[in-house]
């Protein structure tokens, strides 16, 4: 009898051990309409949200913010939810979007509601959501968009539909980016560029050290104008595929490049991977030291500068996918992981 009791036990914890294992990591998707947004919760802590507001307040969608697994935002929160000592550069750098400098000589990439002549601009208007799947350690997320020349108000140009793939394991969190462009009715040309294309913009502590003078903002809101800067708690330090590391990395190729820093005591990690289905594979590292996180792979001229311009171009209804993935890691991330985890996405 006693056997029987030991062994019940034994059988019972092993099931409540192994139920509480499949609920870990149990990623949701909630979908608000009424805010503008799709939340993704692992454990029903926040992850990072689907963020399409009208374009009278953000020209594009992006995931805004993004949080490591133990809570800590990567993201500058600039211009929606502005911590003191962030920069005030750039107010199109949102959280972590795709778009590009020149669409048929119009400029998606630089494009703000802080702009006045906004007519050689373009906007990415969110169309819908596709499906919305909640998963243990994965969910998925399908949507749409129209890349629309000036400023929303002219021609389509694009229709986009893109997923995002959710992946939450312990300490790692990963967002799979499968977008797809496609031409309308007239051919579209990606000019050889700088600015693009797949980005995100980091928080203060995962900047490089500066002594550039620049302007930030205080608990207030208040602009202050710096000679110097204070470089306390400023960590970051990029490394690439290649071995590159710091600012160096900036306009050099490689499969991956990871962006290592600390926020507070919690060490971070932030790798963008490319894919070798992406055109002009490995990418150009389009990564500064001011916390501009990004890569682009059609800037080949402006990069390289010893190169003839790739200026991608669609006809009409042509399309053309990007793959990326992005690894965040409360931790330290090794080349061999990040290796492990892009051989993984080439599958």
């Amino acid at each position: 009898m006693k056997k029987n009791v030991l062994l019940l036990c034994s059988l019972l914890f092993g099931y409540q051990f192994g139920m509480a294992q499949q609920k870990k990591d149990q990623i949701k998707l909630v979908v608000k309409e009424a805010e503008n947004k799709v939340d993704v919760l692992v454990d029903n802590k926040p992850f990072t949200s689907y963020f399409y507001p009208s374009d009278a307040i953000l020209k594009k969608p992006v995931l805004f913010p993004i949080l490591t697994s133990k809570g800590t935002t990567i993201t500058r929160g600039y211009p929606f939810a502005t911590r003191a000592g962030e920069r005030v550069d750039h107010p199109h750098h949102v959280g972590m979007w795709l778009n590009y400098e020149s669409v048929n000589g119009f400029d998606f990439w630089n494009n703000s509601t802080a702009i006045k002549d906004r007519s050689k601009y373009g906007t990415i208007k969110h169309t819908g959501i596709v499906e919305s799947k909640s998963g243990n350690g994965k969910a998925s997320l399908a949507v749409t968009a129209d890349w629309i020349d000036n400023d929303g108000k002219g021609n389509l140009l694009l229709k986009e539909k893109t997923t995002y793939v959710f992946h939450s394991k312990g300490d790692q969190r990963i967002i799979d980016r499968i977008t797809t462009l496609t031409a309308q009715d007239k051919e579209v040309i990606f000019k050889d560029v700088k600015d693009g294309f797949f980005a995100i913009r980091v928080a203060r502590e995962l900047e490089h050290p500066s002594d550039k003078p620049d302007v930030f903002v205080d608990a207030s809101g208040i602009e202050t104008k710096v000679d110097k800067l204070d470089n306390t708690g400023i960590t970051g330090n990029y490394r690439s595929s290649e071995g590159i590391e710091g600012e160096n990395v900036w306009s050099t190729r490689g499969k991956w490049t990871n962006l290592a820093g600390k926020i507070k005591d919690e060490d971070i990690s932030i790798a963008i991977i490319d894919h070798p289905k992406n055109i002009n594979y490995p990418t150009y590292w389009h990564a500064r030291g001011y916390g501009l996180f990004a890569a682009n792979p059609l800037g080949e001229k402006v990069f390289s500068k010893d190169k003839k311009e790739l200026n991608l171009t669609l006809a009409p209804k042509q399309s053309v996918t990007f793959r990326y993935r992005t690894v965040i890691t409360s931790g330290k991330a090794s080349d061999e992981t990040l290796n492990k985890l892009a051989a993984d996405f080439a599958k």
